[in-house]
C-alpha cells in the first residue's frame, strides 16, 4: 500500500467513524450530500481567487479595481441529489464560473444521469419519478424536456454527417411506433439503414420518421444516402415490400437487390394451417438451404408438386421473386447467411421494440426520433468486431466486382 493510499484510507475512516446508518451518508442530509456542498463552494472560491488574483482579506485587493461582494443562496441538481450552495459575487459581475455557470442549476453528469434514463424508453414522467426516489431529486418535467431538447443538434449532425462512398451491403427496414403529431393516436414508421462499410463493420446511416412505410419514401432515404456521399453498393437486403427493390436501383443501379428469405418465408405460411407449418417451413427451407441455385430450382420444383394443391399461392410467389430471392447463391455458403436474410437490423429494430414497449404513444415525432437515438448509439457501442467471415466476403466482391471495390 503507498503512503497515498494509506492517507485516503486514514482520512475516509476519519470521517466515517461516527456514522452507522446508510441514510447518515446517503441521505437527505448525509455525508455525501455535505462534502459535495462543500466542494463546490471551495472550488468557487477558488475560481473567485483566480478571477480576482488574490486571495480573501488579502491586501493585494485594495485598490485593485474589483473584490468581493458577498454570496448568494443556489440551489443545484446533482446526480447524488438537491441541495443549495453560497456562491460568491464579485462587485463588478465580471466573475464568470465554469464549475456551475450563471444560469445553470445541475453540476456535469446531472444531463448525462437523465439521457441515460431516457434512452432506455423512460418517460419524462416516469424519469421525474425515478430521480425522486433514488436520489430524493425533485426535478420538473420542464427540466427534462430541456436536457433532452439538446439532443436534438446531435441528432441533426449526425443525420446528415458525411458517408463513405462504397458500403458492400446495406441493409434496409421499418418499425412503427405510435404518435400524437397529427392529433389521434397513429402509428408512424421509423425508416432505419444499415451500412456494412469495407472493413465489415456494422455502421448505422440514419433513421427517419414518416406516415407509413412506402416505396415512395424509401425512395427519398435513398436519395439523401447518395447525396451524403454513398455512390456504390454492391447488395441491399430489403424486405417485401412493393416497389422497394425498384427505388434501389433507380438510386443505386449497379446494386444487386437481396429479398429477405426470413420474410418470404413468414409472408409463405400466413396461407398454411397451423398443423401443416412446420412441414411447409421444412420444404422451403430445402430450397433457400441449396447448396447451388440448380438445386434450388429443383427443391423449387417439388415444393410445388407437393404442396400446390393446397397452397398454391406460395410457389407462385417464390417464382415471381426469384431473381431477387437467389442473389445469394453467387456468394460461398461461409457469407450467405449474411446476406440472405436481413438479421442485422432485425436485431437492431429487437432492442428497440425491447425499448418501447413500455412506452405509450409518443407526443410527437421529435421525441420519437431523440429517444430511438440515444438507444441507437446505446446499441452501436456493442458493436465492436467486424461481421463473420467478412475477409472471405471480400476477396469474393473483388473477384466479381472488380475496381468497384475501393480498399
Amino acid at each position: 500500500m503507498t503512503s497515498e493510499t494509506a492517507r485516503q484510507d486514514a482520512l475516509l475512516d476519519e470521517l466515517l467513524k461516527d456514522y452507522s446508518d446508510p441514510k447518515e451518508i446517503l441521505g437527505e442530509h448525509g455525508l455525501l450530500k455535505q462534502l459535495t456542498r462543500r466542494l463546490v463552494e471551495r472550488a468557487l472560491e477558488a475560481e473567485m481567487t483566480a478571477h480576482l488574483g488574490y486571495a480573501p482579506n488579502a491586501p493585494e485587493g485594495r485598490g485593485s479595481g474589483n473584490s468581493r461582494n458577498g454570496k448568494h443562496a443556489k440551489t443545484i441538481q446533482t446526480e447524488t441529489g438537491q441541495f443549495e450552495i453560497a456562491a460568491p459575487r464579485d462587485r463588478n459581475g465580471s466573475f464568470e464560473p465554469q464549475l456551475v455557470p450563471k444560469r445553470q442549476r445541475r453540476l456535469e453528469g446531472f444531463d448525462e444521469k437523465v439521457l441515460a434514463l431516457y434512452a432506455r424508453g423512460l418517460s419524462t414522467r416516469d424519469i421525474q419519478g425515478h430521480l425522486e426516489e433514488l436520489y430524493g431529486v425533485e426535478v420538473s418535467p420542464t427540466l427534462i424536456s430541456n436536457v433532452t431538447e439538446a439532443v436534438l443538434e446531435e441528432v441533426r449532425a449526425w443525420q446528415d454527417r458525411p458517408l463513405e462512398p462504397v458500403y458492400p451491403i446495406l441493409y434496409f427496414d421499418a418499425l412503427f411506433v405510435k404518435s400524437r403529431e397529427a392529433g389521434p393516436v397513429k402509428n408512424r414508421a421509423v425508416y432505419l439503414a444499415l451500412g456494412v462499410n469495407l472493413q465489415g463493420e456494422k455502421e448505422l446511416l440514419g433513421l427517419w420518421v414518416g406516415e407509413s412505410e412506402g416505396a415512395k419514401f424509401w425512395l427519398a432515404v435513398f436519395t439523401e444516402l447518395k447525396n451524403r456521399g454513398v455512390q456504390d453498393c454492391f447488395i441491399a437486403c430489403v424486405d417485401g415490400l412493393k416497389g422497394l427493390p425498384e427505388a434501389v436501383e433507380a438510386v443505386f443501379p449497379e446494386t444487386q437487390v437481396q429479398l429477405c428469405i426470413v420474410h418470404k418465408v413468414r409472408h409463405s405460411l400466413k396461407y398454411v394451417s397451423w398443423k401443416e407449418r412446420r412441414a411447409v417451413a421444412r420444404d422451403l427451407r430445402s430450397i433457400y438451404g441449396a447448396a447451388t441455385l440448380p438445386e434450388a430450382e429443383r427443391a423449387l420444383t417439388r415444393f410445388a408438386e407437393a404442396w400446390d394443391p393446397k397452397y398454391p399461392a406460395i410457389s407462385q410467389s417464390w417464382r415471381a421473386d426469384w431473381a431477387r430471392l437467389t442473389v445469394f447463391f453467387d456468394y460461398p455458403p461461409e457469407i450467405r447467411k449474411v446476406l440472405y436474410t436481413t438479421n442485422a437490423i432485425e436485431s437492431l429494430n429487437y432492442s428497440l421494440r425491447k425499448l418501447l414497449k413500455t412506452r405509450g404513444a409518443f407526443p410527437n415525432d421529435e421525441a420519437i426520433v431523440k429517444v430511438l437515438y440515444l438507444a441507437l448509439q446505446r446499441i452501436e457501442k456493442k458493436w465492436t468486431m467486424p461481421i463473420q467471415n467478412w475477409r472471405q466476403a471480400l476477396n469474393h466482391f473483388v473477384i466479381l466486382f472488380g475496381d468497384r471495390v475501393t480498399l
